[in-house]
């Protein structure tokens, strides 16, 4: 954004030998290159977040990896994590005892990275703010707030997003909320259910519990201008939009001047939208079996069963 998983169970049932898949997914990026934030690492992962021109990938054993425009230092960060956020020049990452970090930014002009104390199950990162979900699922909301964007409403909430100078959240009941700037309606947020939402530069999206999608807000670019069909979640960048197909394939509308809506073919887990780039990551390969003779036996060789 000019602005913005898997745990392996291996089961065998085999006297003679076992057949393992990949242990996550590998990932895959397009659209604007100018700072390499589309050259992903090699290895399997978990998460993504896309900032303006960097990129952050949570490995499967935990460990963080970032990419891209390090101007501000937005991609130095070591050590374990369970959560990550991408913003403007910034980044976050949520610690396995759920405490928050935050980095990058340079002089951090707003305060963006001076994250609370507490804990925390979920993180967002705007422009120049930044909100949290708190264990207790409770909001805090820090960094600029010109226009209130981190004036958080009470109550309990079960996702949040953040755009260049907005706010949205979803309730318990699956309702919305948004606040902050709303020059092009961007926090005018619809009627009705929801179970995802992503915030873009003045745009907003979000998924019905139906699987379909509603847009609203600033759409020069047709980045509000949402698919048929069901989906399973999306991700809205400067300007442009995705979304996941409950079919795993992926589509892409809006701004597409370096191809971040061009999507590559092929069925994927997870999407991230970063200023004018793409992130997306591909399915763990399907568990196999075998027959097998030995000892005088035939059985099942072995299986890999994946709980999500």
């Amino acid at each position: 954004m000019k602005n913005a998983t898997a745990v392996l169970v291996v089961c065998v049932i085999a006297l003679v030998g076992l057949s393992v898949g990949a242990e996550g997914q590998t990932l895959v990026g397009w659209g604007y290159n100018g700072y390499g934030q589309t050259n992903v690492p090699s290895g399997t992962f978990q998460a993504i977040a896309a900032g303006t021109g960097h990129s952050l990938g949570l490995r499967t054993d935990g460990t963080l990896v970032g990419w891209g425009d390090n101007r501000s230092g937005q991609t130095n960060m070591s050590g374990t994590f369970k959560a990550i956020a991408a913003g403007y020049d910034q980044s976050f990452a949520i610690r396995p005892d759920g405490t928050l970090v935050g980095w990058g930014w340079g002089s951090n002009n707003g305060g963006q990275t001076n994250v609370p104390s507490g804990t925390f199950t979920a993180v967002a990162a705007g422009c120049v703010h930044t909100l949290a979900i708190r264990t207790d699922r409770t909001l805090v909301g820090w960094g600029y707030n010109y226009y209130g964007e981190t004036n958080v409403p009470s109550g309990i909430f079960t996702a949040i997003a953040a755009g260049m100078f907005h706010s949205l959240a979803i309730r318990r009941d699956g309702t919305l909320v948004g606040w902050g700037y709303n020059e092009h309606g961007e926090t005018n947020v619809p009627s009705g259910t929801f179970t995802a939402i992503a915030a873009g530069e003045y745009h907003s999206l979000a998924l019905r519990t139906d699987g379909t999608l509603l847009g609203w807000g600033y759409n020069g670019y047709g980045q509000t201008n949402v698919p048929s069909g069901t989906f399973t979640a999306i991700a809205a960048g400067t300007v442009h939009s995705l979304g996941l197909r409950t079919d795993g394939t992926l589509v892409g509308w809006g701004d597409n001047a370096h191809g971040q809506t061009n999507v590559p073919g092929g069925t994927y887990v997870a999407v991230a939208a970063g200023g004018s780039h793409s992130l997306a990551m591909t399915p763990i390969p399907e568990p196999s079996s075998f027959l097998a003779l030995g000892a005088g036996l035939l059985g099942l060789a072995g299986f890999t069963r994946r709980r999500r």
